[in-house]
């Protein structure tokens, strides 16, 4: 690479990668919510939708940290039902007798590739798939008739209110957020003859969604022994999609995401607030209000990424080997040291094939304009006949 920047780049995307959901597991989770989907459709007595959210619907899923951990899947379980006609508790309770219901009759027909287990959470319901290296959190809900077409209402045991979202519109805000990932989208929908809106984000990889999955996992890893003030995922999401000004190289749209961040945190009258954009309603940083530390967690995460990211670019001329042991003491050593190989083998296929040469400030680069690089067959200046 000609450029300190694209040596960063092509190590934090590398390293990414290799956190990514792979494309045979996410096959079959969509497999595995699609079923429960019709199943609940066919015996909920309600007109039912079960549709992904979260990560997983916006293509910056992030392998949880430590070798036992499981994908986490959100999903929204829609019922065709007016909030005058149930309760919080009646609706989680309903949904909750309908995934029991669908987890018995997988195991009377049978079949092994259900869930083991399911199990009520705060919010949601949690159909466990520990063989398969995921489980899906299954969100009650209703429609929001307020805010239509897809707007929805949540269950909260710990709140009082309907709690107001709406995924979809997230989803759709994201998308705009990228000119690189709206074209992407496109060109996916023209090979297979659909709607750009049947594309799902999942499908691609983005700038913008790379550069939220490098966030998150600096934060997964920041705060691995304090899992109550790390940052909710969703709100570095929106701060990072709000900052994004379409950059293409990742370790530059990293930071000027960074630099941004903290101007699209508002205060209102006392009360901090990161809106979503979708539904002004709600507040992705309600728990700072309530928690001040969280807020203190979030800015000293920011500050710390902001340094590490500073410090990488004051690298200049030192080796694969150095800035990439740099940016494993914050992002992991086993991930980063697979990336440093990955592209460690991209400079010496090219140093064979005669690509590869070094440019008038002593940098390595795979442009014509560099002087060509002699091959280098590693044992000296002559070979061990008994080779």
């Amino acid at each position: 690479m000609d450029t300190l920047e694209e040596m960063l780049s092509m190590l934090l995307d590398g390293a990414v990668e290799t956190l990514d959901i792979s494309p045979d597991l996410q096959q079959v989770a969509i497999e595995r919510y699609e079923e429960v989907g019709t199943w609940l459709a066919e015996h909920g007595g309600y007109r039912c939708r079960i549709y992904p959210q979260g990560s997983f619907r916006l293509g910056t899923v992030v392998r949880p940290h430590g070798r036992t951990g499981e994908y986490d899947i959100d999903l929204v379980c829609r019922l065709l039902i007016t909030k005058e006609n149930t309760t919080q508790a009646q609706l989680k309770q309903h949904v909750g007798d309908l995934l029991h219901q669908y987890m018995q009759w997988k195991q009377q027909h049978g079949h092994t590739d259900g869930p083991k287990t399911c199990e009520p959470r705060r919010r949601c319901w949690t159909l466990t798939y520990p063989d398969q290296g995921f489980h899906l959190d299954v969100l009650p809900a209703i429609p929001d008739v307020e805010h239509p077409p897809t707007g929805i209402l949540l269950t909260d045991k710990q709140l009082y209110r309907w709690q107001h979202s709406n995924p979809i519109g997230y989803a759709s805000w994201f998308r705009t957020r990228s000119e690189e990932l709206q074209r992407r989208l496109i060109e996916a929908a023209q090979k297979r003859h659909v709607n750009v809106a049947d594309v799902p984000e999942w499908e691609v990889r983005t700038t913008l969604q790379r550069v939220v999955q490098v966030l998150k996992w600096h934060c997964m890893l920041r705060f691995a022994h304090e899992p109550d003030n790390r940052p909710p995922s969703i709100l570095i999401t929106t701060l990072a999609a709000q900052s994004y000004r379409g950059e293409l190289d990742l370790f530059t749209a990293t930071r000027s995401v960074l630099a941004g961040m903290e101007g699209h945190i508002e205060n209102r009258h006392g009360t901090w607030w990161i809106p979503n954009p979708a539904h002004e309603e709600e507040n992705f940083a309600d728990k700072w209000n309530e928690y001040p530390e969280r807020r203190e967690a979030f800015l000293a995460w920011h500050r710390d990424i902001t340094g590490v990211l500073d410090d990488l670019i004051h690298l200049q001329g030192k080796g694969l080997h150095v800035v990439a042991s740099r940016i494993a003491e914050s992002f992991g050593h086993d991930v980063v040291q697979r990336s440093a190989q990955k592209y460690g083998d991209r400079l010496r296929a090219h140093t064979a094939a005669g690509t590869l040469g070094i440019t008038s400030t002593g940098l390595l680069t795979t442009t014509a304009a560099a002087t060509p690089v002699r091959g280098h067959t590693f044992y000296g200046a002559h070979a061990d006949p008994r080779d």
